[in-house]
């Protein structure tokens, strides 16, 4: 079977495509194992759609479904625009609902799903958290030391809400640094797209950012992220690391 690795601003993936859609939970673990598989955040499954380009199925790497990925979507679009299975601008459906996205070279445009403030008065260890949709449950402060991240009090909030973890500093109206524990990988990641525009659009609804921001994940990458009329658009450069052939 062949398959591609990508990177997307820290977060990499390994993707294929294929006509036959099923359960790949046990695939996604043995292809995400970093010491025995190929290694990665998640794994990315493409599959023919009768009113889309196509329709993915996005596995974590210890082989849970998550609905949606922001640097999964700007990943996968990469992959079906080189691999002729969409046009440059397409639209394709994740549990989420439809992402359109749209390739430039390296650099893809994600549009995310419409963001939901769920909660924006959760009170844990002295910090104000807000609780945000931004295609998955992202919890988000502004309150926490950004150079030090507190792994355990991120793991007990995502147990507790079964949410991705994000704390977040705004250095400025356009800048905005983050730092996110992800469900599914069960420790920091590099990036989270997704979390990245939670902590966008919070900054946004409490005015200390406008329409659009840079904003700089662990990995240290700009993404450019902004609002439109209908949701958040996310923009950064993508990188094929490679294919490779994985035996069945």
């Amino acid at each position: 079977m062949q398959v591609a690795k990508y990177s997307a601003n820290g977060n990499d993936f390994v993707i294929f495509h294929t006509f036959n859609k099923k359960d790949n939970t046990k695939l996604a673990k043995e292809l995400c194992d970093r010491q025995n598989g190929v290694g990665a955040d998640g794994l990315i499954v493409l599959t023919p759609h009768s009113e889309y380009d196509f329709e993915w199925d996005f596995y974590n790497n210890d082989g849970s479904s998550a609905e949606m990925c922001g640097n999964g979507s700007r990943a996968c679009a990469h992959y079906a625009f080189t691999n002729n299975l969409a046009p440059s601008k397409m639209s394709f459906l994740t549990i989420a609902g439809e992402i359109k996205a749209s390739v430039d070279g390296n650099m893809v445009e994600s549009e995310l799903t419409p963001p939901k403030i769920l909660d924006r008065n959760i009170t844990f260890n002295n910090k104000c958290w807000w609780l945000i949709d931004t295609g998955v449950p992202h919890l988000i402060t502004f309150d926490a030391d950004i150079e030090n991240f507190d792994i355990e009090e991120a793991r007990e909030l995502r147990n507790k809400y079964n949410a991705n973890v994000n704390i977040a500093h705004v250095k400025n109206e356009s800048e905005i640094l983050v730092r996110t524990y992800e469900r599914g990988v069960e420790n920091e990641t590099l990036a989270c797209g997704t979390g990245m525009a939670s902590a966008f659009y919070r900054a946004n609804q409490e005015k200390l950012v406008g329409s659009s921001a840079k904003l700089y994940p662990t990995s240290k990458e700009t993404l450019y992220l902004g609002l439109n009329e209908r949701t958040i658009t996310f923009k950064g450069e993508v990188k094929k690391v490679f294919d490779v052939s994985y035996p069945m």
